[in-house]
């Protein structure tokens, strides 16, 4: 019984991989069924991109999907990226373009003042009908200045610390982030795709 991940972010397919090793599943992604479209992601909420996007590959596969939207959410900038993480600066940018436009528009602004949040919605479908959203929150602080080495995928990882003046995301390992948006997710989702495996 096959589960697609829907992503060929390598990134996010490897912690997908770890959070949902104990579901009784064969994990497989886009790249293993020799997919190459995509939706287009015309949604104006994550809940409707990760929804778009499970619909649109569960129709092209016939089997149950996973797929997600995630978004950061800074308070000093009116809640910006939002869902447009990826396209903040106007264009599909890359890891390091995102850190430092991020890290320019927070110029100025006091450590308590850099609130910002990780937001993941995931949504299962078991088909077409039935598709159900999920969503986790992790908050944190954006730091004054990026920690290196970039997590390839995950340039905000960089800046969001869980405390005031701590570490940030990418000085932990996904087996030390029990409170991560996606593992919150993914633990909410949990019994739907015990209840999938169990109807197929």
């Amino acid at each position: 019984m096959k589960l697609l991940i829907a992503t060929t972010n390598e990134g996010k397919v490897r912690e997908y991989r770890h959070l949902l090793r104990d579901v009784p599943f064969e994990l497989v992604t886009v790249v293993d069924l020799g997919i190459t479209d995509k939706p287009e992601e015309i949604g104006h909420t994550l809940e409707e991109n990760a929804s778009l996007k499970a619909r649109f590959y569960t129709e092209k596969t016939g089997i149950p999907v996973l797929a997600d939207d995630t978004g950061l959410e800074i308070d000093a900038v009116g809640g910006e990226p939002g869902i447009y993480a990826r396209r903040w600066p106007g264009h599909e940018a890359t890891d390091q373009e995102l850190i430092d436009y991020a890290l320019k528009r927070l110029e100025g602004v006091p450590d308590e003042k850099r609130t910002a949040r990780f937001r993941a919605v995931v949504a299962i479908a078991k088909d077409r009908q039935d598709i159900r959203l999920f969503d986790g929150i992790m908050e944190g602080y954006i730091a004054t200045s990026a920690h290196y080495p970039i997590v390839a995928g995950y340039p905000y990882r960089s800046l969001l610390s869980l405390t005031l003046g701590g570490k940030v995301l990418s000085e932990f390992t996904v087996e030390e982030l029990e409170d991560m948006h996606r593992k919150l997710a993914v633990d909410k989702a949990f019994p739907f795709l015990l209840e999938i495996s169990q109807e197929m």
